[in-house]
């Protein structure tokens, strides 16, 4: 008898997907079919069984264009405030997988740094490409005083920071920013209200339980970077949502005293 196995398993034993998370998102996204003799059928649940030697097919779509989907909101939101990453000097803060940076690279960035305060997380695929510098175990909020980050700062610094975090609150991070940027540079960060409400402002799953914290948060977050010498532009839901139910929005921003 043939060997059976969950179909997102069986996507990631056969390398069709990075993860049984990825491998969801391709079910989820349409991307999956078996093979029939000359016949397609779409796959649909990441539960249902197939055997080991099913012919299984991945097309290439929205939920592999980048090594996670953290390139698809960026891709949007990018296209939401007309930023083209074509030859610019970008620092990724919280590069995580690389979602961000896989993003940018694909659009033209001339340089990416991209650094995390874990290890061993960017995808293997971007640690090829020689525009990428990464520095791991890096803590954001003491950004400006890590040396291993600011050797590889430019000498004229970054035309734009993107910064996607979790488990802590973007305002602690927001003040150090400024000193990497270019005069005329901007900042699109990611903002993850789940991480912003505190404890008391959470419900059953983590979820945000009161739709009014998100003007709070998106108030706070404004005071934080009219702190920061850093003028808002715009701030607008995320294109893309969390994957957990929570709402999540971008902040785009640049330097007040810009030239």
């Amino acid at each position: 008898m043939s060997e059976k196995l969950r179909l997102d398993v069986y996507l990631v034993e056969k390398g069709l997907a990075q993860s049984r998370t990825h491998a969801q998102e391709l079910i989820e996204a349409g991307q999956v079919f078996l093979s029939e003799g000359s016949q397609r059928r779409i796959l649909k649940k990441a539960s249902q069984s197939v055997t080991i030697e099913s012919a299984i097919i991945v097309e290439a779509g929205p939920a592999n264009r980048f090594v996670s989907r953290g390139g698809l909101k960026l891709e949007g939101a990018l296209e939401h405030v007309k930023v083209s990453a074509k030859n610019l000097n970008v620092l990724d803060v919280g590069i995580s997988t690389g979602g961000f940076t896989d993003c940018l690279l694909q659009a033209g960035a001339q340089f990416v740094l991209g650094v995390d305060v874990g290890h061993g997380q960017v995808h293997s695929s971007l640690l090829k490409n020689p525009k990428l510098k990464v520095c791991e175990g890096v803590n954001a909020r003491n950004l400006s005083k890590e040396d291993t980050v600011l050797q590889y700062v430019p000498k004229d610094k970054f035309d734009l920071i993107v910064m996607d975090v979790s488990f802590i609150s973007i305002s602690l991070i927001l003040p150090e920013l400024p000193y990497f940027l270019k005069s005329n540079g901007s900042i699109l960060s990611l903002v993850k209200p789940q991480f912003e409400v505190g404890v008391e402002g959470l419900g059953k799953g983590g979820i945000v339980k009161d739709e009014s914290l998100y003007a709070e948060v998106e108030k706070k977050i404004r005071e934080v970077c009219a702190q920061s010498s850093l003028e808002v532009l715009d701030y607008f839901p995320s294109p893309i949502e969390g994957k957990d139910g929570n709402r999540e929005f971008f902040i785009y921003c640049r330097h007040l005293n810009r030239i």
